[in-house]
């Protein structure tokens, strides 16, 4: 699968699973030390997609990322604890296809040299951050 696509992937696994999630029961998940909800797990997959496209967007503009202040899967809000309905699917839906399609945009036609280029020693490559943010899948599986 071209490196582009692999975004697109993920986020048709997730929102695949994320239909499962209609008519939730309200009673959290609890998969590897953590709480899940529906809300919580399309939580972290938005805060994922978007942390690492930002990264992505400013190394590749020759700007300094912003550090990750993330709370991350450790924090269940009370908002995640809501019902999830046919609207919360369609909106995660809309929004996280648009996302997927800004990794398309931003990836499409780039070098391999710039893709696999590493800053630094302790910085991963655009193709490993590509790759890593594909594994945004785990925090819907997490419901599963």
């Amino acid at each position: 699968m071209e490196l582009e696509n692999v975004i697109d992937a993920a986020v048709e696994e997730v929102l695949g699973l994320a239909q499962g999630w209609l008519g939730w029961d309200g009673r959290p998940v609890v998969f590897d030390g953590n709480a899940w909800t529906p809300h919580k797990s399309l939580r972290r997959v938005t805060d994922h997609l978007v942390d690492h496209l930002a990264e992505i967007m400013c190394r590749l503009n020759g700007l300094d990322p912003l550090p990750d202040h993330w709370h991350g899967r450790t924090v269940t809000t009370h908002a995640d604890f809501a019902r999830f309905t046919e609207t919360d699917l369609e909106e995660a839906t809309s929004r996280l296809t648009r996302l997927a399609l800004m990794y398309r945009a931003g990836l499409r036609g780039l070098d391999p040299a710039v893709l696999d280029a590493r800053p630094d020693p302790d910085t991963w490559t655009l193709r490993e951050v590509v790759e890593h943010v594909a594994g945004v899948v785990y925090y819907a599986r997490a419901m599963s």
